[in-house]
C-alpha cells in the first residue's frame, strides 16, 4: 500500500463494498471544499461585529452611533435600525433566493463549476463593501456575499459526500461545518484587532473574507468534479477514470455501474423539484426541513448573542466580546473535530438524541439561574453565578457543535438519491436560511419587548 493512503472498504446503499482508499486527491479536495465553510463562517462572524464599531456606523447608520452612546434604555434596542437590520438580513435573503439558480448548475454544470461561481460571486462582493462609500453599496456587496454562500452550501455538501469513500464520508464531509466553526472563530479574532484601526478597521474586517473566497476559486480550478457529477452529465469514460484516481484503485466497476444506473435514473427526471414531493421522496424532504428547523430552534444564534453580556459581569469589561469569542469560538471548533471522529462510529442518530437532550438540560439550566438572579432592571449576575452560566453556555455549545451544527447539512447531502439530490440539497439550504432569518427577526421582536430587553439595559 502506497504511503499516505489507507484502505477502506466503502459499502453502497445496497450493502455492496466498493474497494476504495484514501487517497491524496481526495484528502486535498475535500480540504479545499471545505473552504466554502470558511467563507459562510467568516461572514457570520464579521457582521456582528462590523456593526458595533463607531466607525462602521458613522459612516453608514449616524442614528444608530447617536442612540449607542446615550447612556440610558435597553443596549440591543440601540440597534433597533431597519438599514442595519437589512444589512445583517440581506445575506440570507439573498443565499435562500440564489440556492434555486444553484440547483441548476451543480446539475448541469456540475459541482465543481458550482463552487467556482460561488467564489467569483464572494470575492465581487468583498470589494464592493471593502470599497462601500454608501449603504447602497453596501447591501448590493452582502446581496452578492448571500448568493456566494448560496452557492457554495449547495455544491459543497454534496462534492464532499460523493467524493469521499462511504465508510469515513461522515468526518469528511463534517470538514464544511469545521470550518465555519473556524470562519467564525477568525472572524471575532479579525473584529477585535481591526476595532483599534481608525477610521477603516472595518474595511478591513469585510475585505478580509476574499482569502477564502480566492482559495475556493483557485481550488475549483484544479480539483477535479466528482464520478457522480460527471457520469450524470454524460461523461461516462471521464467520469471512470476520476473513479479510478479518487478510490486508489482499479476495481471501480461494481461502483461504477451503481452510479450509471443511478444516473441513467436521474436522467428520466426532468422536473426534480416536482419529483421531491411524490411519495418515496416525501420522508427524505420532511427530515431534511425538520432537521434544518430544528437546527435553529435549538437556539443557538440567541446563545451566541448572549455570550458577550454574559462574559461582562465577569469584570473582562471591554475585552468581553473578545473572551466570549474566544471561549465559545475555541469551544465550537473543539467540539466539531469530536464530531469527525465520532460520526462514523457512534452513527448520525445517536448524535442527535444524545445532543438533543444535552441541550435541553443546558437551556433548563440556564432559565432557572436568569430566573433566580436576574431582574427587570438588573443584570449583574455575580461572579460565581456568571462562572457557572458561562459553563453551562460552553456545554451547549459544545453539544450543537458535535451533532445538530455539522450533521444537519450532512444527513440530506447523502441520503437523497441522484436524481433528487441537487433539488433536496437546495431545499436544504433554503429552509435553513429562511429558517435563520426568521427566527432572528422573532428573537430581536422579542428582546425589544419588556421585560426581555432589561437584561440588557444600560444603567447610570
Amino acid at each position: 500500500m502506497p504511503a499516505g493512503v489507507f484502505s477502506v472498504p466503502a459499502q453502497s446503499g445496497s450493502g455492496v463494498e466498493f474497494d476504495a482508499k484514501i487517497t491524496p486527491i481526495v484528502v486535498t479536495s475535500c480540504v479545499m471544499a471545505a473552504t466554502g465553510g470558511l467563507m459562510f463562517g467568516y461572514d457570520i462572524g464579521i457582521s456582528g461585529g462590523v456593526s458595533s464599531m463607531d466607525d462602521f456606523l458613522r459612516q453608514f447608520f449616524p442614528t444608530v452611533l447617536r442612540k449607542k452612546h446615550e447612556n440610558r434604555g435597553s443596549n440591543y434596542c440601540k440597534y433597533n435600525d431597519h438599514g442595519l437590520q437589512l444589512f445583517t438580513s440581506s445575506l440570507y435573503l439573498a443565499g435562500l433566493a440564489s440556492t434555486f439558480v444553484a440547483s441548476y448548475t451543480t446539475r448541469r454544470l456540475g459541482r465543481r463549476a458550482t463552487m467556482l461561481v460561488a467564489g467569483v460571486l464572494f470575492i465581487v462582493g468583498v470589494i464592493f463593501n471593502g470599497a462601500a462609500r454608501n449603504l447602497g453599496t453596501l447591501i448590493l456587496g452582502r446581496i452578492l456575499l448571500g448568493c456566494g454562500v448560496g452557492f457554495a452550501n449547495q455544491a459543497v455538501p454534496l462534492f464532499l459526500s460523493e467524493i469521499a469513500p462511504t465508510r469515513i464520508r461522515g468526518g469528511l464531509s463534517i470538514l464544511f461545518q469545521l470550518n465555519i466553526t473556524f470562519g467564525i472563530l477568525f472572524a471575532s479574532l479579525v473584529n477585535y484587532s481591526t476595532s483599534k484601526i481608525h477610521p477603516w478597521g472595518w474595511r478591513l474586517s469585510l475585505s478580509l473574507g476574499g482569502i477564502p473566497a480566492v482559495v475556493l476559486t483557485l481550488g475549483a480550478l484544479f480539483v477535479v468534479d466528482t464520478p457522480n457529477s460527471l457520469i450524470e452529465r454524460g461523461q461516462l469514460e471521464e467520469g471512470k477514470a476520476v473513479l479510478k484516481k479518487v478510490r486508489g484503485t482499479n476495481n471501480v466497476e461494481p461502483e461504477f455501474n451503481e452510479i450509471v444506473e443511478a444516473s441513467r435514473v436521474a436522467c428520466k427526471v426532468k422536473h426534480p423539484f416536482r419529483s421531491l414531493l411524490h411519495r418515496h421522496n416525501r420522508p427524505l424532504i420532511a427530515t431534511t426541513v425538520l432537521l434544518q428547523m430544528f437546527q435553529q430552534l435549538t437556539g443557538i444564534n440567541a446563545v451566541m448573542f448572549y455570550a458577550p453580556v454574559l462574559f461582562a459581569t465577569l469584570g473582562f469589561k471591554n475585552d468581553a466580546s473578545l473572551y466570549s469569542a474566544a471561549v465559545t469560538g475555541a469551544v465550537n471548533v473543539l467540539s466539531t473535530l469530536v464530531s469527525i471522529y465520532t460520526v462514523d462510529w457512534v452513527g448520525r442518530r445517536m448524535l442527535l438524541l444524545d445532543a438533543g437532550l444535552q441541550m435541553f438540560l443546558s437551556l433548563a439550566a440556564m432559565a432557572v439561574v436568569m430566573k433566580i438572579k436576574v431582574t427587570d432592571r438588573s443584570d449583574n449576575l455575580g461572579h460565581d453565578w456568571a462562572i457557572m452560566v458561562v459553563v453551562i453556555i460552553c456545554n451547549f455549545v459544545s453539544s450543537f457543535a458535535w451533532s445538530w451544527g455539522p450533521l444537519g447539512w450532512l444527513i440530506p447531502s447523502e441520503t437523497f438519491p441522484l436524481e433528487t439530490r441537487s433539488a433536496g440539497q437546495s431545499v436544504c439550504v433554503c429552509v435553513n436560511f429562511l429558517s435563520s432569518f426568521l427566527f432572528a427577526q422573532v428573537t430581536r421582536a422579542i428582546l425589544l419587548v419588556q421585560p426581555f430587553g432589561g437584561l440588557f439595559s444600560a444603567h447610570p
